[in-house]
Order: C-alpha cells, then sequence, then structure tokens
C-alpha cells in the first residue's frame, strides 16, 4: 500500500536537519523513517530508526547533521510499480518502508511493509507489571490501581495491551496485587481483545521483577517485560531481535535523557579557574521499564522473594552473563506523578483532534 500524499509527506526531512530533528521526524510521522530531500523534493536520503539506533550507540551528538547518519543510496521504485513487485521486493530486501521515486528523482510515495502484510505472530509472552500502589498518584489510586487510570478514554493497561496486540504479541500475563481484582475483572480473559490474558496475583509487593517467580512454566522463549505505567510506540519485533542478535541474556530499554543545569558552571583547578559552562546540558540513559529476558535469566529469581528489575540485571552480571542496552528513541513516557498523567492525557487528546 503506497501511503497517502499527507502521511508521507510528513516524513520529509530538510537536507540541513540534524540528527535531534530526525529523530522527532520519525515520532511525529510514526513511520519508522525520515526521507531526507532537497527544496525540490529530490531524494538524497532516508534515515531509520536503526540508523538513529546505531548513532547512539557510538555515541554521536544529536546535534550532529544528518548527513553522516542516512543511508545516501536508498533502493527506491518507480510510480505505479505493482503492489506484488513491490512487496517481493520488500521482502527479498528485508526492508519495511520503500521511497517511490519519479524519473527527475524526486519523492512521490511511500510504501509500508505493515501495511501490506498483518504483523508476524510472535510466539514471546508480554508480562506487564500491574501490581503497584502509585502512592505518588494519590487520592487518584485510593480505589483504582494506577495502571487503570483512564487515558484517552481507556485505561493505560488497555493501551499496553493494544500495542502488544498490534506487534504481533497474542500472550499477556498481569503481574498484580493492589486492587488486582479490578484488573482482573476488566481484562478478563482477554477474549474481548483476541488475546490470551492470565494472572500472577502476588500475596505480597514482589518488585518489578520478583514476579516472574510465579510464572508456571519456564519459558522456551525470551519473554517481554514492561511497567504497567509505561506508555511507549516501541517496536516489541525489533527488540527481540536486537536481543537475539546480541546474544544477551537481559536486554534493558533506555531513553536518552537530558538536563540542562540552571547555572553557569566554573571548573577549576585548586583556586585557578579551568573554565566556564554556561547552563550546561548534562545526558544520560535512563532505564525505560521495559525489557527482554532470555529463559535462562529465570534462573537468578528465587521463588516468591522480592526482586527489583536493576537487582535482576546485577545478579545476571555478577555471573558473566550479557546484559545489554536498547536506546530507544520512541514516544515514551513514565505516568509516575501527576504531571505525567496531565501530559498523557493532552498528549492522547491532541492525537484525537488530528
Amino acid at each position: 500500500m503506497i501511503m497517502n500524499v499527507t502521511s508521507w509527506r510528513s516524513a520529509l526531512l530538510d537536507a540541513n536537519a540534524s540528527i535531534r530533528d530526525a529523530i522527532e521526524s520519525l515520532d511525529r510521522s510514526s513511520l519508522q523513517i525520515a526521507l531526507v530531500v532537497s527544496p525540490e523534493l529530490q531524494l538524497l536520503g532516508t534515515v531509520t530508526d536503526g540508523d538513529i539506533r546505531r548513532a547512539l550507540i557510538k555515541g554521536v551528538e544529536l546535534t550532529s547533521p544528518i548527513n553522516g547518519v542516512m543511508n545516501q543510496r536508498p533502493l527506491v521504485v518507480p510510480p505505479k510499480l505493482g503492489k506484488t513487485a513491490v512487496l517481493q521486493l520488500m521482502q527479498a530486501n528485508k526492508i519495511l518502508q520503500l521511497p517511490e521515486v519519479n524519473e527527475h528523482g524526486q519523492v512521490c510515495g511511500l510504501h509500508l511493509l505493515e501495511d501490506m502484510v498483518a504483523p508476524p505472530a510472535l510466539e514471546n509472552t508480554l508480562v506487564i507489571m500491574a501490581g503497584g500502589k502509585g502512592t505518588r498518584l494519590r487520592p487518584l489510586t485510593q480505589n483504582c490501581p494506577k495502571p487503570m487510570l483512564p487515558v484517552g478514554g481507556k485505561p493505560m493497561l488497555e493501551h499496553i495491551v493494544l500495542r502488544a496486540k498490534s506487534e504481533g504479541i497474542g500472550r499477556v500475563v498481569m503481574a498484580i496485587n493492589y486492587l488486582g481484582e479490578m484488573i482482573e475483572e476488566y481484562f478478563g480473559d482477554g477474549s474481548a481483545w483476541q488475546m490470551d490474558i492470565s494472572y500472577l496475583r502476588e500475596q505480597n509487593a514482589l518488585g518489578t521483577a520478583g514476579a516472574l517467580s510465579m510464572l508456571p512454566d519456564k519459558p522456551e522463549a525470551p519473554i517481554l517485560v514492561c511497567n504497567g505505567d509505561v506508555l511507549t510506540d516501541i517496536h516489541y519485533a525489533d527488540f527481540l531481535d536486537f536481543h537475539h542478535k546480541n546474544q544477551a541474556v537481559a536486554t534493558m530499554a533506555v531513553k536518552q535523557h537530558e538536563w540542562r543545569n540552571p547555572f553557569g558552571v566554573v571548573r577549576t583547578d585548586g583556586v585557578d579557574i579551568v573554565s566556564f559552562d554556561e547552563k550546561p546540558i548534562s545526558r544520560c540513559h535512563i532505564n525505560a521499564g521495559i525489557y527482554v529476558l532470555s529463559p535462562a535469566a529465570m534462573t537468578y529469581l528465587q521463588p516468591n522473594s522480592a526482586c527489583d528489575m536493576p537487582g535482576l540485571f546485577e545478579k545476571i552480571q555478577a555471573d558473566s552473563g550479557k546484559i545489554i542496552a536498547y536506546p530507544m528513541h520512541e514516544p515514551w513516557l513514565d505516568v509516575g506523578r501527576p504531571d505525567d498523567l496531565a501530559q498523557a492525557r493532552q498528549a492522547h487528546t491532541t492525537e484525537a483532534r488530528l
């Protein structure tokens, strides 16, 4: 299927753009590709999620120009090429997006593989940690579990379930504790969503990893784990593929966080002033609350013992197991405070208007 004019134009990116501009474009269009063009719409190159991720891994600055990251010789097709031929070309080259370019080298369309074929069914289970009390959101969570707080007319937890379904995940396990009966009553066995939903009922709070010890069957494939208050457009298939290719025991999705010092920083050597930094920006990666765990990771958990996910990663690392970070740039929000909830609701209100 070729995108309509409005959709593919939302992926256009100026040749003078930075990597930060490309990330904003990818987030805005949700097409997983940016088309770098001249003022005459001639295609100069493409930038995908993978290109950005590789740049982030290498430590490339977000202010760097996009021409150092983009693919300058992307595969393209002429207008009116048949759907069968386009699909075969995309599958043979294992690409998700294919620009359509006319005889003058100008972009005139964009083919998306996800619009041509249904997402492949994933054998992996998604475990959602939904047992927290949400104390920072009281009084809203006095009589409602935090994951069930409404955002855009649906509980946050339903947004997570629907996202998983759209990515080909058919089995979800919810770890519940505080007011867990409300979650179980709402979702039941998942049949209303054409999914298989079951529950791990914690008698005591077991942390962000401990409930995994209650899984009735040892997983044969890597499992996905996410917190029940995280709203994101992460692509689970890409996440799993990254984990597999790096042969990791555990993979943590991380998000780059920037913080601007509100003051000018004076760097000294003893009493001597060495340099000045006017309101410098500090950057770091933060835990996004989304993980992939190989079956081997389950052996580091004790039955019914509390364990948080960072602690599990440390145990694996201490035993020489490979733990890695997956740099993500997709939209992400940890709804832990009233301001976060207001931001999530505002974002969904804006989307509804569009």
